[in-house]
C-alpha cells in the first residue's frame, strides 16, 4: 500500500534517455559528429542502468 505514491526511477532514466537520443539526432542533422557520438554515449549507458534496475 505505502509504495503506491513511490516514484518509479526507471520512468526519469527513460525520459533522459529519450532526450539524450534527440540531442543526437539534432547534433548529426547538424553535422557535429563528435556530440553526437559524446551524447549516444551517454544514452547507452543510461540504457545500461535502466537494464540493470529492471533486473534487480
Amino acid at each position: 500500500m505505502f509504495g503506491l505514491f513511490k516514484s518509479d526511477p526507471t520512468k526519469k532514466l527513460q525520459k533522459e534517455y529519450e532526450r539524450k537520443l534527440e540531442q543526437a539526432m539534432h547534433a548529426a542533422r547538424n553535422g557535429d559528429m563528435r556530440a553526437n557520438a559524446s551524447l549516444t554515449e551517454d544514452a547507452e549507458a543510461i540504457r545500461a542502468e535502466i537494464d540493470k534496475l529492471k533486473q534487480e
